[in-house]
């Protein structure tokens, strides 16, 4: 599968955009000699990026008489993209500003395509990723599999929390049954949360996310929003606090936040980092994004074999052995189907 080609109006819009942010790297390279040789700018320490706003970053100290507090800073021109969680070196400057000269090494990085199937970072540093389901909506293995294949390809842990178990019914609960068991004997942590019994959810809840850096993924509908309030419930003041401490007003092109929450985690929220597309991979990242199915690649009578059905496939003869589903091989191969389609579209749009 081909990768998607651009049209020539849009490698002329991204031309033009990276010409006019290497006119603005320019400028901010220009000031941030002023102040240098004017001494305006402090001594290197460590912070870490709460919060992106275009070409400034909110940075919380991490050390040092400003511990805790937020400066907004600016980058120098040399550093690659920086994002929501990113530990940096950075310089104060005046009236709550800084500059941030280094990005630190990072455990962790998560990418999505942009309109244009490039891959862009939305956050870093991430402990693991919680995929959210419910019974209702009707959770569909093929949804969950796009979501762990994003994940297994970021190296990044996921964790599947059913939440809303109260919903759970003699009609519903069997499939919804099988169905998590299917993930529990592949190796992924699976958890149950109702907002129904309090004291269980809020124990699971914090469970999951203490001393570690979580974001929620899931499709609409499955309590995503509610468990990101429950966690940080006065998440609008302390945007507006942020906002406030930096002297500075909020941009709408945010890309993602960092919170600090009482159990000693930390949820990074953005709608960006909610849905993965897949279109963009390769069929070899699709493969691996399959734990049990990285296993057999490669085993396979016809060293070009597609995995559709053809004579001595490897996936079909584990299916056989009971080593792969066949829920989760017909979920592959309409993963790489799909992929073909919208890909095929890509190349004739262009």
């Amino acid at each position: 599968m081909a990768k998607r080609r651009l049209s020539k109006q849009q490698q002329h819009r991204i031309q033009k955009i990276q010409a006019e942010r290497t006119r603005r790297a320019g400028k901010r390279e220009q000031a941030i000699a002023a102040q240098r040789e004017s001494g305006e700018l402090g001594s290197e320490q460590s912070g870490l990026v709460i919060a992106h706003y275009g070409q400034q970053l909110d940075v919380e100290a991490l050390e040092g008489q400003h511990q805790g507090k937020l400066f907004r800073c600016f980058v120098r021109a040399n550093i690659d993209s920086l994002v929501t969680g990113d530990r940096v070196t950075w310089c104060e400057g005046a009236d709550n500003t800084g500059v941030i000269v280094a990005r630190q090494e990072r455990h962790s990085l998560l990418q999505r395509p942009d309109n244009f199937g490039q891959l862009k970072p939305v956050a870093a540093n991430i402990d693991h990723i919680v995929l959210v389901i419910a019974p209702e909506p009707e959770p569909h293995d093929n949804l969950i599999d796009r979501y762990l294949v994003a994940a297994e390809n970021t190296g990044i842990p996921a964790v599947l929390l059913l939440n809303k178990a109260d919903l759970l019914t003699d009609r519903n609960r069997d499939h919804i049954d099988a169905l998590l068991d299917r993930y529990r004997h592949l190796g992924y942590e699976v958890l149950e949360a109702s907002a129904h019994h309090p004291d269980a959810h809020g124990g699971v809840i914090t469970g999951l996310v203490k001393d570690r850096t979580s974001v929620f993924v899931g499709q609409s509908g499955v309590g995503k929003s509610s468990i990101i309030q429950t966690l940080v419930p006065d998440r609008e003041l302390k945007v507006g606090a942020l906002s406030e401490s930096t002297g500075k007003g909020t941009h709408t092109t945010t890309t993602a936040r960092l919170f600090h929450l009482d159990c000693g985690g930390d949820l990074i929220d953005s709608p960006g980092i909610r849905e993965f597309g897949l279109w963009h991979m390769t069929p070899a990242e699709i493969e691996f994004g399959f734990r049990e199915i990285r296993e057999v690649i490669g085993h396979c009578r016809f060293r070009d074999c597609r995995h559709q059905g053809e004579p001595g496939c490897a996936l079909d003869e584990a299916v056989a052995e009971g080593r792969i589903t066949p829920e989760r091989l017909h979920s592959f191969r309409r993963i790489l189907q799909a992929m073909e389609e919208q890909q095929a579209r890509g190349l004739k749009l262009s």
